[in-house]
């Protein structure tokens, strides 16, 4: 599966390998430590600039804005994506689930996005914690019993049968966001309150203890597709919120990793009036 996903990100991925990186004119003794320290910030600038273009790419040949999933909400959800497969920390799977909590309780603002395939698998509704809002989540909270919803990364774990029949545990990932996520049982279940039918009865949908609910016509199927090592990012806006996860250095450092059996190494220039 892993070549599967080098060819058909490939397409995308080439132009920014291929494109010819300037090194800077070395006049024979040992670089300047200040001019050093620029040309650094200039490479991981240039990293940020071709990674987000690739995001856009994708998210454009997904038609992704027409599903309503912001941009902004995408990069931010694949820079995790291919950091946490930079450290392993999600299996040979190419699903990343998105959870946009800006978003009102009234619209489907849950995405299941194959990566490979470059599909969205499922675009649903997703309730989140009582204590967090109500048409729209604006508190959050990593402490037992807030029953609020936790922001940031996961990766899903496996399932079990609870009160809400199939149900997957998520690991939380970001240290003081969503890493309690266990110890509070927080997990995806199914829910009969997280369905149009509750919203028109109620004017929002329904809320959890905390968890991402969905609706219960198509938990069994969500969650079997995204169970065993997949990322999960669950979106809001907190000036609050910061992830060693959104490197975006470090994620395009995993595609150039996982993409250099499949190019050429890039030409190397010299660029004249470099520092």
């Amino acid at each position: 599966m892993r070549r599967k996903l080098k060819r058909n990100l490939l397409p995308l991925f080439a132009p920014l390998v291929l494109t010819p990186m300037a090194t800077p004119v070395n006049s024979g003794s040992s670089m300047p430590i200040t001019n050093k320290s620029e040309f650094k910030k200039k490479i991981a600038n240039y990293k940020v600039m071709r990674f987000n273009q690739l995001a856009y790419n994708l998210y454009s040949n997904m038609q992704l804005q027409e599903t309503g999933l912001r941009f902004e909400v995408f990069d931010k959800a694949l820079t995790g994506y291919y950091n946490m497969k930079h450290r392993g920390e999600v299996a040979d799977k190419p699903y990343i689930t998105i959870i946009d909590f800006t978003k009102s309780s009234n619209e489907k603002r849950l995405w299941v996005i194959d990566v490979e395939k470059k599909e969205v698998l499922y675009n649903t509704y997703v309730s989140h914690g009582r204590n967090s809002g109500q048409e729209f989540a604006e508190n959050f909270s990593n402490k037992s019993e807030s029953y609020m919803s936790s922001i940031g990364f996961y990766v899903t774990e496996n399932t079990y049968f609870g009160k809400h029949g199939l149900s997957l545990k998520l690991e939380g990932l970001d240290k003081g966001f969503n890493t309690n996520a266990k110890d509070r049982c927080i997990v995806m279940h199914g829910a009969e309150y997280a369905t149009e039918e509750f919203i028109a009865q109620a004017g929002r949908l329904g809320r959890s203890l905390g968890c991402p609910a969905i609706p219960m016509e198509e938990h069994e199927d969500i969650i079997k597709q995204v169970q065993g090592g997949t990322a999960m990012y669950i979106h809001a806006s907190s000036d609050k919120y910061t992830s060693q996860y959104l490197d975006h250095v470090t994620a395009m450092a995993e595609l150039l990793n996982e993409n250099k059996k499949d190019v050429p190494p890039p030409s190397i220039d010299v660029m004249p009036n470099a520092t």
